[in-house]
């Protein structure tokens, strides 16, 4: 990931429709690297992709960030408007923080190019995740990290980030199943076990003596 954002003239900016080829890439490259299944294939976007991304744009939940190489830092050709797109973000907040009252902002697949590592990208991101937060009132940036991208867990430790939880997941249809075989079993909710509690015996009655008047 990427130092001080002073290193270099990386900016980061709100997403555009436009963006969507350098986004694309950016996802495929950070899915391959997570190693996820389904990685997006490498051919130009379709209409799906398109519209899917624009939804995302004007989502008022979420805000697209790029980091960028502005001007004469980008190669000729390199991107919109003469910018090279490095990075991306997606910022959000946490639905259940604003419920308890205490709105916390999310970092999700924040991910910077290979080739532009180490340049302040990674860093301009988290700069536009410290203002949305700033704007939307959290006092806490959280961001999702997978527990074997050693790489990525070693920048959020250098920027402060402390660990907090492990996510898990399952494809749709593995879930599916899984419940089905469940409810198939005679279980339908889990019950939590009871704790046994041992009985005391009865007490063992004494016989009462006769005794003898003298």
């Amino acid at each position: 990931m990427s130092g001080s954002g002073s290193r270099s003239r990386v900016t980061a900016r709100a997403a555009r429709p436009d963006d969507l080829p350098a986004v694309l890439a950016l996802v495929r490259q950070h899915r391959a690297e997570a190693h996820a299944e389904g990685v997006l294939t490498g051919q130009t976007p379709g209409a799906a992709a398109a519209a899917g991304f624009r939804r995302l744009l004007v989502d008022p939940a979420h805000r697209v960030v790029l980091a960028v190489l502005p001007g004469p830092n980008a190669p000729d050709g390199g991107g919109v408007g003469g910018e090279l797109v490095v990075g991306l973000a997606v910022l959000g907040v946490d639905p259940l923080s604003v419920v308890l009252g205490v709105p916390q902002v999310t970092v999700d697949n924040l991910v910077v190019h290979r080739e532009h590592r180490r340049c302040g990208a990674g860093a301009a991101l988290l700069a536009a995740a410290v203002a949305h937060a700033a704007e939307v009132g959290a006092a806490h940036v959280v961001a999702a990290v997978g527990g074997h991208e050693a790489e990525r867990q070693r920048f959020f430790a250098r920027m402060g980030f402390a660990p907090l939880t492990t996510r898990r997941i399952v494809p749709r249809e593995t879930l599916g199943r899984t419940l089905t075989a469940w409810q198939r079993g005679g279980v339908t909710v889990p019950v939590p076990r009871r704790p046994l509690v041992r009985r005391r015996p009865p007490a063992r009655l004494v016989p009462a003596l006769d005794v003898a008047e003298g």
